[in-house]
């Protein structure tokens, strides 16, 4: 007779099998109905692509007409106002989809963006924008890209213009239905380094954009972060609102095909009238066995470490980046000392914006014009800088730190403008015969702190350009030529400072509010684009200590943990900052002499016709004085 143990083990035995057995076929349920699911979520998604309506931004692209959905944030729509998107792509893929793209021969064009018309009223459209319907109110946790999910290997075209077209979904896998989403996405190879486009159609979809020159074939990995929802950066407590979270790590293939992308040129005057960059950073050369130097720094390459055409002219080796350095639309010249003397001399510059001004201009004594002995410069100053080689060169730098209209102070931004005696400070300046020749300005990190809001901020923004409109205009009432103004766009704040109230998607937003302000108030003759340049090494503080590029080199323990830092991205900054005074110094100074000769202003007309005639406008001046 069994035992009662026996019968015991028996039936626990059969209560376990039938267990198991339920277990798996509700485990196998739950499968099918999340397979069903992800499949109705994509072809939903692929029906917003089929089935486009004449209210969708999709739609006006294809239909040729130059409106289109307003830009968010990091994506930036109008970029090419002939797009045509096709009417029916399933999988998400835009393969370089409207033939303006390309240019006659089969070339393909590089891709480009600019702001749209009427920015800051579509912005401010877009953020008010009601809910209502569910699509309407659900937040974005979730991206599906058919054009690359689910691949294997994903092999590329070097040159081609590859764009995918991406959908926002919610936490229950349903379309999103609103923009405004902020993604990061960094394009990374052993060589090279960008920030794809990305662009927002208002609707909860958007597309990416990847493009590597043929010279840089490789292995490539493609990250897209999801930084904030739906406008969320704006916020005046961004850091409680802040998902920061990597959706896609895709590895690519770029291969080399027959396409050709246009040569870049070397940077000339009217490069800088573009007002967004898509540069990226390309390396040439590497030294593994770099080792920080006592002083801090790297000196990786020998200094006389040649550029390579067409990415840079000059020493890369002076950039102390190991190999890196920037370009974008146009490639840059890194300076020699004697050069960048040769290009400043005599001339004036004038710096109003934030820290990293400061850092900037140190940054340029030290390290272009070759005066290693100035350690620091305050953030308000005005003073002479000689040649250590040449005691007739000269050049006047001033800076008017717009943190605060006190300079000991923070977190006042354009706001600074409210005191009286600052704008006064700032006038003061403007109120003789004798002008800066160049503005370098911008609107700082403490702008992201003191504006409570994106509608605030524009009217600050607007103050800000009618201020200086009126300190132009008071110029041209004395009949003198007006400074050469640039806008340089705030740095991208990196590593802990992504989910701060500088956080990127704020400041690449209130970077299009002034320019757009100062641009319609007639003041920017170029703009230098510092956030696109910094933007693909925001990702962490390597290269930043969260809200600066360009603090001093110095061998001691970094804000990451590591002994020392990289410093090169503001050096970057600093030799294109001289390029740009390169390009439109020598133009202005001409205008200005011939204008003062015509004008019965020159003293010792003489002297004043040669310095014309050394300008290229001689013949002007003697005409006019016969």
């Amino acid at each position: 007779m069994p035992e009662k143990g026996e019968n015991q083990s028996c039936l626990l035995y059969r209560s376990s099998f039938v267990l198991q057995w339920r277990l798996h076929m509700l485990t196998g349920f739950v499968f099918l109905v999340m397979q069903q699911q992800q499949q109705e979520t994509l072809q939903n998604f692929s029906s917003i692509t089929k089935n486009i309506t004449a209210d969708s931004p999709l739609a006006q692209e294809t239909n040729g007409n130059n409106t289109s959905a307003p830009p968010s944030f990091n994506t930036v729509l109008n970029n090419d106002k002939n797009v045509s998107f096709p009417q029916s792509h399933p999988d998400g893929v835009l393969e370089d989809p409207a033939p303006g793209r390309h240019q006659p021969g089969g070339n393909v064009k590089w891709v480009s963006t600019e702001l749209e018309p009427n920015l800051t009223t579509s912005l401010l459209s877009r953020w008010l924008a009601p809910g209502g319907e569910p699509c309407r109110e659900s937040r974005t946790v979730e991206i599906v890209i058919p054009g690359l999910d689910g691949k294997d290997s994903i092999e590329l075209t070097a040159g081609d213009r590859h764009e995918f077209v991406f959908q926002a979904l919610d936490g229950s896998k349903n379309l999103v239905c609103l923009g405004g989403d902020y993604f990061e996405t960094d394009l990374s190879g052993e060589t090279w380094k960008s920030r794809p486009l990305v662009r927002d159609f208002g609707n909860g979809s958007y597309s990416i954009s990847l493009q590597v020159h043929p010279d840089f074939a490789g292995d490539y990995n493609l990250t897209v972060i999801l930084l904030y929802r739906h406008f969320e950066g704006l916020k005046f407590s961004p850091w409680r609102f802040a998902f920061d979270k990597q959706l896609r790590k895709f590895q690519i293939k770029f291969v080399k095909g027959h396409t050709q992308l246009p040569k870049i040129e070397t940077c000339q005057k009217s490069d800088f009238i573009r007002d967004l960059w898509l540069g990226r950073w390309t390396r040439y050369g590497k030294n593994d066995g770099c080792q920080i130097s006592n002083d801090g720094r790297y000196r990786c390459l020998a200094p006389d470490f040649p550029c390579q055409s067409p990415w840079c002219s000059g020493s890369l080796g002076l950039l102390e980046s190991n190999g890196w350095v920037y370009s974008s639309h146009c490639s840059f010249r890194l300076f020699s000392a004697d050069s960048a003397w040769n290009c400043l001399k005599n001339r004036w510059i004038f710096f109003w914006g934030d820290s990293n001004h400061v850092d900037t201009i140190r940054n340029m004594l030290n390290f272009v014009l070759d005066l290693p002995q100035i350690p620091s410069v305050p953030r308000r100053f005005d003073m002479n800088f000689s040649n250590p080689n040449d005691a007739s060169q000269n050049v006047r730098i001033t800076s008017i730190f717009n943190g605060h209209w006190n300079e000991t102070l923070n977190y006042e931004g354009f706001n600074s403008l409210a005191d009286e005696g600052f704008r006064n400070l700032l006038k003061k300046y403007f109120s003789e015969d004798t002008l800066p020749d160049t503005i370098i300005m911008n609107s700082g990190l403490h702008d992201g702190v003191h504006w409570r809001n994106l509608r605030s901020y524009t009217a600050g923004a607007d103050y800000a350009a009618s201020f200086w409109k009126e300190v132009m205009d008071s110029v041209r009432q004395r009949g003198l030529a007006v400074p050469q103004i640039f806008y340089r766009t705030t740095v991208a704040t990196g590593g802990y400072a992504r989910t701060l109230q500088f956080n990127p998607n704020k400041m690449e937003v209130y970077n299009w509010v002034a320019l757009e302000k100062f641009r319609q108030a007639g003041l920017v003759t170029g703009v230098i684009d510092d956030f696109d340049m910094t933007f693909p090494w925001h990702f962490d503080n390597r290269c930043n200590d969260g809200v600066h590029y360009g603090r001093g080199p110095a061998k001691m323990k970094w804000r990451d943990g590591e002994i020392g830092h990289q410093y090169f991205v503001d050096l970057m900054l600093a030799h294109r900052t001289a390029a740009s005074f390169a390009e439109l110094a020598s133009a202005r100074s001409c205008r200005q002499s011939c204008h003062l000769c015509r004008t019965g202003r020159c003293k010792e007309s003489q002297a004043k016709l040669k310095i014309a005639d050394d300008m290229g406008c001689g013949d002007l001046e003697f005409r006019h004085h016969k």
